[in-house]
């Protein structure tokens, strides 16, 4: 499951709660938010090793790119080696060998960057869902935090919903 959509559901758990009559405090399915925290460590592992997933396809495009690069040089220097003989064939050999190398390393380098981006992409789309999540986690925390101190104000004790005596 996204770990956007689990946001949203703790979210609308906390707004949704039901309030404690005569008490300024709500009143939350302990459970129902520990399976919704449950979800969320199993699924923000899944998108990291996503993550980390097209990080090593990127490298191994790269080398693979490097392989072949090396490949063709290998194969341009065999080339010009067999046609030294003849000066006019040598320098087109030679020419032909650069141009290989300027294009594999040309090719190289556009499959390297678009990896990257594509890798980029991916990470900062991570990155964007972690910040939602911690967005979405401190908003509760503060939502909480001020409940809590309201009910210090109307002089409501912490312990006396009966609610909070234990924790997960």
């Amino acid at each position: 499951m996204d770990v956007l959509v689990l946001i949203d559901k703790l979210d609308d758990l906390v707004h949704n709660a039901k309030a404690v009559p005569l008490t300024d405090q709500v009143r939350i399915d302990r459970e129902e938010i520990y399976d919704i925290l449950d979800q969320m460590r199993a699924t923000i592992p899944e998108e990291i090793k996503q993550a980390r997933w097209i990080v090593k396809e990127r490298q191994e495009m790269l080398a693979e790119a490097k392989r072949e690069v090396d490949r063709l040089l290998g194969e341009a220097r065999e080339q010009a080696v067999r046609e030294a003989s003849q000066t006019e064939i040598v320098k087109i050999a030679e020419r032909q060998a650069q141009d290989i190398i300027d294009e594999s390393r040309r090719s190289a380098r556009e499959t390297r960057l678009e990896m990257e981006d594509w890798a980029d992409g991916i990470l900062s789309t991570l990155e964007v869902n972690l910040d939602r999540f911690l967005t979405a986690v401190k908003r509760g925390r503060e939502r909480l935090q001020e409940r809590s101190q309201e009910s210090v104000v109307a002089g409501v004790g912490p312990n006396d919903d009966g609610d909070r005596s234990s924790s997960h």
